[in-house]
């Protein structure tokens, strides 16, 4: 297999605007082809809605979300670049199902950047004692805390997490694929997820 490097990588990404992930996986296809990795990535969808990801979203539509026996709900809000897009299926169809895997999946955070720095610190020291504990020398219980952060962010980011209802994908792909689809930005801007009996700091210490 030829060796990506992350310089190929960046040029892939700059063409495209597509995530790094996808811009590594599409040369590692192509064997580190660009021109291959860039046919990839537009035939995945991925290409075009990179590049529509810096576009603004003023309209969209708040969702729904109540659990049979009504003690769990969620409100979220997903927006788009026109009022024609948001009123699509399509669209709509998003919407619902961002609503009920958020019910089901409990993020806390919409994407990595949002994370805060006093989560990120108490995770990062909670991994390292784990590291430390197990045995592992400090330089690499060091590397062993960079890759649970990995998982960390699948865990409690939206748009990290696989998609309940088919976890082969991320909620940032699933989202990518519905720009592709549609030819418009989308976006998600907020969410509230209500558990009956819990509190505001009961749901931030979850």
């Amino acid at each position: 297999m030829a060796e990506i490097s992350a310089s190929l990588v960046k040029q892939l990404r700059e063409r495209t605007g597509a995530g790094m992930m996808e811009c590594k996986k599409a040369l590692v296809e192509a064997k580190g082809d660009l021109a291959e990795g860039e046919t990839l990535l537009r035939k995945w969808g991925i290409a075009s809605a990179g590049k529509k990801s810096s576009r603004t979203t003023k309209q969209g539509s708040v969702g729904t979300y109540i659990h049979a026996g009504s003690q769990l709900g969620v409100l979220v809000e997903v927006n788009c670049e026109s009022d024609f897009v948001a009123r699509t299926d399509d669209f709509q169809e998003l919407v619902r199902d961002l609503a009920m895997h958020i019910a089901a999946a409990d993020p806390q955070f919409i994407r990595k950047e949002d994370v805060t720095e006093a989560v990120l610190a108490k995770e990062k020291e909670i991994q390292k004692a784990r590291a430390v504990n197990e045995g592992k020398p400090e330089k690499v219980a060091e590397k062993i805390v960079e890759g649970r952060m990995a998982k960390f962010y699948e865990e409690v980011c939206l748009l990290e997490q696989p998609f309940v209802k088919e976890n082969t994908m991320t909620i940032d792909q699933l989202i990518k694929a519905k720009i592709a689809k549609l030819g418009e930005n989308i976006s998600v801007s907020r969410f509230a997820r209500f558990k009956v009996g819990e509190t505001a700091t009961d749901a931030a210490q979850a």
